[in-house]
């Protein structure tokens, strides 16, 4: 049986830059956040005894005369426009029930998504009954949140075509305040392949295609066997996601691409190895501070 066995190793010293990043307000709840009663109390925050207490584990946020804490674990809360990476967990009577990561399944209506072949028309009752072979159980989709009720419930919706059914790619399951909002979140990245960043922090990554299937209305399924180029590019796309994420990193396109680059000099295997993927975030931390200025 393989054994593998690691020896200590000396820690780098931080630059400067890099510590000052390291320090933020991280708080618990029941923490005093702060005494001065000119603030606005935000999410994760309340009022007792005319101070600002702390109501859930995490950083604290400042906008202006605003104080929120943000959560370091929680589950997804949906917002409108949010783009978010599903499961179909449930056919029912004209919508699907989704997994998306959040408290309540979201819903996606049969009247919400693209007919195959983008076709516009009122569902009828043959198309209720072909629900099945359009999404069944177990198949991944991207959407986007259509509206939030009031229990906290998601309805997504699907009507673009750069919406619709997944097909081949990995899934990496990360904490949704981890991934960085940014006006899109579908990055097609220059090392071969791309990746869908959830807002709810399910991140999908897949060979990039070589042409769109804009005529399909998102429900054809690539299953053509994918290169072994492709899938080792994927798998070190997918460890540096991990890596970024247990460094508790923000997520988007050029961390992404900062982390794939500073990986290249190690095996796929080796970019968990403890050391390796502190030396990893390190350099990728710093090239984030160079970019920022």
């Amino acid at each position: 049986m393989a054994m593998e066995m690691r020896l200590p190793v000396a820690r780098k010293p931080l630059s400067e830059n890099l510590a000052r990043e390291n320090k933020k307000h991280l708080v618990v709840p029941g923490d005093t956040i702060t005494t001065d009663t000119g603030f606005m109390r935000g999410h994760g925050t309340y009022m007792g005894e005319e101070k600002l207490i702390a109501s859930v584990a995490g950083s604290v946020e400042r906008v202006n005369k605003l104080i929120c804490v943000k959560a370091l674990k929680t589950r997804y809360i949906g917002e409108v426009g949010d783009i978010v990476v599903g499961r179909i967990t449930e056919v029912q009577q004209k919508r699907w029930k989704v997994e998306t990561n959040s408290r309540l399944d979201s819903v996606l209506l049969l009247s919400s998504m693209n007919l195959p072949g983008g076709e516009l028309r009122r569902r009828s009752a043959e198309d209720e009954l072909a629900m099945r072979g359009f999404l069944q159980e177990g198949d991944l989709i991207s959407a986007e949140v259509q509206a939030v009720f009031s229990d906290g419930a998601v309805s997504l919706h699907t009507r673009s075509l750069k919406y619709g059914k997944l097909g081949q790619g990995v899934l990496v399951q990360v904490s949704p305040s981890l991934v960085k909002r940014q006006k899109t979140h579908f990055h097609d990245l220059p090392c071969g392949a791309s990746v869908i960043l959830g807002n709810n922090g399910f991140i999908w990554i897949y060979p990039t295609p070589e042409h769109k299937e804009e005529d399909a209305g998102g429900f054809t399924a690539n299953l053509e066997p994918v290169s072994l180029a492709d899938r080792e590019v994927i798998s070190r796309l997918r460890n540096c996601i991990v890596s970024l994420v247990t460094q508790r990193m923000l997520l988007y396109d050029t961390s992404i691409l900062y982390c794939y680059e500073a990986s290249l000099s190690h095996q796929i295997k080796d970019i968990l190895k403890p050391e390796i993927m502190e030396e990893i975030i390190m350099e990728t931390r710093q090239r984030l501070l160079e970019q920022e200025g």
